[in-house]
């Protein structure tokens, strides 16, 4: 509930502080003299957009602070605790307006956007003013009324669910279908590349081992020849080779060392030297014995190479990279071929998911139908006792075809109302006048307060243009509400005014340089006079204030 709200040079408030109560409270005041201040005050605070014409003539800022108890509102208490916002049971909302224009809000100290603001509000207040029963035409809103009144929110939840799953396979099937023709078409190359690169079976490293092997094969001759003539000259030329040069260098300056030991470490060098011409002549022996002369192979392995060439060109790549484009294809091949399975899986999944969501939307037409035919017996009643008496009110349900399902389930709803003897049953908009519609929404929010929880809620004179017994049975009615729901209602008829648990007034002061707005908490007396100016204006007399004790006094029904 609210509790207290702070209001600094805002519009022609200079400042203002009120506690609120529990219960009904109604304000009232003279015509002009801002009796709806507070509630304008209360929709910046809650998120409305706000600019520089806000702010009081000659101040710098309009500041505005409203405290709220959230210990019985559990969606304000669950909204506070996900944004991280909570401070026990009380929420404090705060909004600053610069003469700039500029703002900034705060939700328990902590600064917040508007959006934020907004969104909290929602779980706060529900402000209705003279036109908010103009809702009662929505299709929409008249839908929310009866699932309120139903409390079926599982049931809801699991077709929305239902719905969402439904929705997701049937895209994906049809994004599916629509790209068939151009997968085909992709197919039927992926089918031919891969089938040729099959054939062909690249192997990693393959195209380079193939290079060296053509190299040898191609200058056989020469790495034969050659190898023989390092040969002879390492080793096998019976005259002059290397091999017999080092032995003989090797031979003299061992026996040097015998003369001069400097001269050791060069034999010892020359001895390895020796050792490793011998196997170098081993190994180029052994090399050339394998040097090949295949002129079959050869052709082969060109054959082989000239294959990697072709087909490295026609995909516009190295050849070294066909062994991955080969797998990329394959992979590509299958997730099409995979494609086409899951267009037959789809299929399935999409009926079962059709038949899960009917299931579920039936199940939640039931419980509509159900609370319709409840909620309307009641809303009839209770148009009776806002001096409707001979008016009918009923809620038609009709199931919805397929092709108009929506998250919201399969059901039509239709508000219709007769408001004379003999009048059939017709749609709300077709029948019901401004006052009337006004009434119903009215018993609506008292037949709801009991199946919902319900915010404070505000009513902006929504009694606008009626009076006498329609205007008492407002007033009781809203007094019944307030039993447990925190009201505030503006209002200028006496007999909504006098059903208040408490009453506030606002009046206008000037000094003839500037001009603010006041509101004051009534005591008994006061109540006394005000209801009388209401009964009878400016001009209160005895009876008009008799008049206004016996309303104050009147049992509440």
């Amino acid at each position: 509930m609210l509790c207290h709200l702070h209001i600094s040079n805002f519009a022609i408030v200079r400042a203002l502080e009120i506690d609120w109560q529990r219960g009904m409270s109604t304000i009232t005041g003279e015509t002009g003299a801002g009796k709806s201040i507070a509630i304008d005050a209360l929709s910046l605070c809650l998120g409305e957009r706000a600019d520089a014409s806000v702010v009081r003539p000659g101040a710098d800022k309009a500041d505005i602070v409203a405290s709220f108890d959230v210990s019985t509102l559990p969606l304000a208490q669950h909204w506070l605790t996900e944004q991280d916002l909570a401070m026990g049971h009380e929420c404090i909302v705060r909004r600053v307006v610069s003469s700039e224009g500029r703002s900034r809000g705060y939700i328990n100290g902590v600064q917040v956007p508007a959006q934020q603001l907004k969104a909290l509000g929602q779980h706060l207040l529900s402000i209705h003013g003279q036109h908010a029963h103009q809702l009662l035409l929505k299709a929409d809103y008249q839908r929310q009324l009866i699932d309120a009144f139903a409390a079926n929110n599982v049931t809801q939840d699991a077709t929305r669910h239902a719905w969402r799953l439904w929705q997701q396979l049937k895209k994906e099937y049809a994004e599916l279908e629509q790209s068939q023709q151009q997968r085909d078409a992709q197919r039927q190359l992926l089918e031919y590349q891969v089938a040729e690169l099959d054939t062909f079976a690249p192997q990693n490293d393959e195209y380079n081992d193939l290079e060296q092997e053509h190299n040898r094969l191609s200058h056989g001759n020469t790495l034969l020849s050659q190898s023989q003539q390092c040969l002879e000259m390492l080793y096998d030329d019976e005259q002059h080779n290397i091999y017999h040069a080092l032995s003989q260098a090797h031979s003299q300056l061992e026996q040097l060392s015998g003369l001069d030991s400097n001269l050791a470490g060069i034999a010892q060098m020359l001895s390895e030297a020796l050792v490793q011409t011998e196997e170098a002549s081993r190994e180029l022996r052994r090399y050339a014995e394998k040097v090949e002369l295949d002129p079959e192979r050869l052709a082969e392995v060109e054959e082989r190479l000239s294959q990697w060439l072709n087909l490295a060109r026609k995909h516009q790549i190295s050849p070294e990279q066909l062994p991955v484009l080969h797998q990329e294809l394959s992979s590509q091949l299958a997730l099409l071929t995979g494609d086409d399975n899951r267009l037959l899986q789809l299929a399935g999944q999409i009926g079962q998911a059709q038949q899960e969501y009917l299931t579920q939307a039936q199940q939640l037409s039931q419980q509509r139908q159900l609370a319709a035919d409840t909620l309307s017996q009641h809303i009839s009643r209770s148009m009776q006792e806002l001096s409707m008496a001979n008016a009918r009110f009923n809620i038609a349900l009709s199931t919805l075809g397929h092709e108009h399902a929506s998250a919201n389930g399969i059901d039509a709803i239709e508000f219709q109302v007769s408001t004379n003897p003999g009048q059939p049953l017709q749609a709300l908009h077709k029948v019901a006048s401004g006052g009337e519609l006004s009434r119903i929404s009215l018993a609506i929010q008292v037949i709801l307060a009991d199946k919902v929880t319900t915010p404070t809620l505000i009513f902006d004179e929504v009694d606008v243009g009626i009076s006498g017994p329609v205007a008492a049975g407002v007033g009781r009615m809203l007094r019944q509400l307030g039993e447990t729901t925190q009201i505030i209602c503006v209002t200028h008829l006496p007999q909504v005014a006098s059903q208040g648990h408490q009453q506030l007034f606002v009046e206008k002061y000037t000094d003839g340089m500037a001009t603010e707005t006041r509101m004051r908490q009534l005591d008994d007396e006061q109540r006394i006079s005000e209801i009388a100016r209401l009964l009878a204006g400016e001009n209160i007399s005895a009876s008009a204030l008799a008049n206004a004790r016996e309303l104050l006094c009147a049992p509440v029904v």
